[in-house]
C-alpha cells in the first residue's frame, strides 16, 4: 500500500537539504525538524513549513504530487476554521531535491507554510508538566462546542457517518494494525478488542443512522487530541485537523469529543476528562449521544494504537522509539478494550435548597466517578427554549410554575433512563424537594435494577443566603424570595428516602474530610444492591 520507495527516497534527499538555513529567505541560525508517520515539519524561524510524506496508506493517499497540493490547499481551507492566525498559505518547493527553491515552479514539492506557537503551549505537553488547569478544560469544551454549533452537516445522499461507514472504518483500524503487530500475544488483544468493538458496533448500528438523521454527522476536525490543541494565554486553539480523508471528518460530532475525552483517560486524567465531556454535553443537550459513546472511545483508542504502530513500523526510527511506539500502541489497544468492558451503571439525585451547594458538590462527584450529569437549571430552560445564562425575565411564572416543574422532571427523568440504559452513572442536580420528585427517580432506578442513592446538601441559613446574592452567571434564577418560598415548602425526607440517602456538609468542600464519612455512605449505597 506504500507509494514507490524512489519518491520516498526522493522526498528524504529534500528535507536534507531544506535542513540547511541558507534555503530560507531570512537565513535563519537553524533549522529544527519534527517527523510524524505522515510528514514533516521544518521550523525556521517565526514559521513552519510541513511537507507530507508520499505515502499511501489506504486511510490517506498522499502518492502523488498533486494529491499532495491538493491536502496542502485543504489543509489551509479547513484549519483556517479554528487557527486563522496560524496556517497562512501553500507554497511550491521548486529547484531538485538536492538544491531546492522556496516558492518557485515547476514545483517537486509542496508545503504548507504556518506561523510558528510556542511548543510548550501544546496542550499536551501543558498536561504533563501540570499546568493545565480546571479553566483550561471548561474553555475548551467551550470553543469545541461552538465549533460544533457552526458547523455543517452531512448532506443524505454523502454516504458520510453511514453505519456502513463507520463499521468500515473500524475494521479498517484492525486490518492495519495485524500487519505490524505480529507476536502472538498481540495478535490475541487484537482479536479480543476486534470481537468487541464488533458487538458494540452492533448494538449501535440504528443509533448510528438516527443521529446521522438529525444531524448530528459534521465536517469536523477529525484528529482532536491534546496534541493538536494548543493555548494562547488560557483560550485554546485547534489546528492540524483531517484533510487527506473526508470521510475520517465529517464524522458524529460525539467521535469527534470522545477522541479529547479518551486522550486525557489515556494520560491519567479522569477527572478533566469527565470535567470537558460534561461541559460540552451540557452547552448541547446532546445527551442522546451517550448512546455511542462507548464504540467511539474504543475507536478512538484503536486509532491511535494504529498511529503507533505505523509510526514504530516506519524506517529510519531508532530502536528506543521503536520500542516507546509499540509500548503505546499496546496501551491504547488495553485502554480501547476497557472502555467495552461494561460496569453497572448508578443513580445519584441530589436534595438541597437553593444556595445548598448542589452543582459544586455534582461537579466535584462526577469527576471523581466518572459519571454523566444533568442539571435541572440547564435542561428547565433549554426544555422552555432559553439559553443556560439567559434570564426568563417576564416569562419566569411560566417556565418555574408547578406544571412546568412536573414537565421539566419528567425530561430529567427521560434523560437520566437514556444515559443509564447507555451505561453510565448518572448524576440528576436538582432541588428534589417534594417526595413525588424522588420517589420518581427511585422508581426509575427500581425498573431499570441499578442502585440509588439521595445525596442531601446541608449548609446554614446565613450561608444558602449569601451564596444566592453573590450569583454570577449561573443558570439558577432563585432569589432570596424564592429560598425563603421553597424553604416552607419543602417535604422532608421521609424514613424510607433515609435509607438511600447520604448527608454532605456544603460549608465544608466537597472533598473535605468533614464529608468522609458521608462518601462512605453514599459508595456503601451503590455498591450494595439495587434499589428496591
Amino acid at each position: 500500500m506504500s507509494a514507490p520507495q524512489s519518491s520516498y527516497t526522493i522526498q528524504q534527499k529534500l528535507i536534507a537539504a531544506l535542513r540547511d538555513p541558507s534555503r530560507y529567505p531570512t537565513t535563519p541560525s537553524s533549522v529544527q525538524l519534527i517527523e510524524t508517520h505522515i510528514s514533516w515539519v521544518l521550523l525556521v524561524g517565526s514559521f513552519a513549513y510541513k511537507i507530507k510524506k508520499a505515502l499511501d496508506l489506504g486511510f490517506l493517499d498522499y502518492s502523488t504530487l498533486e494529491l499532495r497540493r491538493f491536502c496542502c490547499d485543504e489543509e489551509i481551507r479547513l484549519n483556517r476554521r479554528t487557527a486563522p492566525d496560524i496556517y497562512l498559505d501553500t507554497i511550491p518547493v521548486g529547484g531538485s531535491p538536492d538544491n531546492p527553491e522556496l516558492g518557485t515552479q515547476p514545483a517537486i514539492e509542496y508545503a504548507v507554510r504556518m506561523r510558528r506557537f510556542a511548543p510548550e503551549n501544546l496542550m499536551d505537553g501543558l498536561l504533563v508538566r501540570g499546568r493545565v488547569t480546571l479553566l483550561h478544560i471548561d474553555n475548551l469544551a467551550a470553543v469545541i462546542a461552538r465549533f460544533h454549533a457552526g458547523l455543517p452537516t452531512a448532506d443524505a445522499g454523502s454516504g458520510f457517518g453511514t453505519a456502513a461507514s463507520i463499521g468500515a472504518a473500524a475494521r479498517q483500524n484492525f486490518e492495519q494494525l495485524r500487519e505490524y503487530l505480529t507476536e502472538a500475544p498481540d495478535r490475541a488483544v487484537i482479536a479480543e478488542l476486534d470481537a468487541a468493538t464488533d458487538a458494540e458496533f452492533a448494538a449501535c448500528k440504528e443509533r448510528f443512522e438516527q443521529r446521522r438523521t438529525l444531524g448530528f454527522v459534521r465536517e469536523c476536525h477529525g484528529d482532536l487530541h491534546l496534541g493538536n490543541i494548543v493555548l494562547d494565554g488560557d483560550i485554546p486553539f485547534l489546528f492540524d485537523c483531517i484533510e487527506f480523508n473526508p470521510s475520517l471528518r465529517w464524522i458524529d460530532v460525539m467521535d469527534e469529543i470522545s477522541f479529547t475525552v479518551m486522550d486525557l483517560l489515556h494520560r491519567g486524567h479522569p477527572e478533566y476528562a469527565w470535567r470537558l465531556l460534561n461541559a460540552c454535553l451540557e452547552a448541547s443537550g446532546d445527551y442522546a449521544g451517550a448512546g455511542v459513546l462507548h464504540f467511539y472511545l474504543a475507536y478512538r483508542s484503536t486509532v491511535r494504537a494504529k498511529v503507533c504502530a505505523i509510526r514504530a513500523g516506519q524506517s529510519g526510527i531508532s530502536r528506543r522509539a521503536r520500542s516507546d511506539e509499540l509500548a503505546m500502541c499496546r496501551s491504547y489497544l488495553a485502554l480501547g478494550r476497557q472502555f467495552l468492558d461494561r460496569h453497572r451503571p448508578v443513580l445519584i439525585i441530589t436534595h438541597g435548597l437553593p444556595g445548598s451547594g448542589k452543582t459544586t458538590f455534582s461537579q466535584f462527584a462526577l469527576q471523581q466517578m466518572g459519571a454523566i450529569r444533568i442539571r435541572s437549571d440547564v435542561e428547565r430552560k433549554r426544555f422552555f427554549g432559553l439559553n443556560a445564562l439567559e434570564s426568563s425575565g417576564p416569562r419566569a411564572g411560566g417556565i418555574y410554575g408547578p406544571e412546568a416543574t412536573l414537565k421539566t422532571y419528567a425530561h430529567l427523568r427521560e434523560l437520566a433512563n437514556e444515559l443509564l440504559d447507555a451505561g453510565f452513572p448518572v448524576i440528576v442536580d436538582a432541588a428534589f424537594l417534594k417526595q413525588e420528585e424522588r420517589e420518581m427517580f427511585r422508581r426509575l432506578a427500581q425498573n431499570l435494577s441499578v442502585p440509588f442513592a439521595i445525596a442531601t446538601l446541608q449548609a446554614q441559613d446565613r450561608t444558602l443566603r449569601e451564596r444566592i446574592q453573590q450569583r454570577r452567571n449561573d443558570a439558577s434564577e432563585a432569589d432570596v424570595t424564592v429560598l425563603e418560598k421553597l424553604g416552607t415548602a419543602q417535604e422532608p425526607l421521609s424514613g424510607l428516602e433515609f435509607a438511600y440517602a447520604a448527608s454532605f456538609t456544603t460549608e465544608e468542600l466537597p472533598g473535605s474530610t468533614a464529608n468522609t464519612e458521608a462518601w462512605g455512605r453514599l459508595q456503601d449505597l451503590l455498591t450494595s444492591r439495587a434499589s428496591g
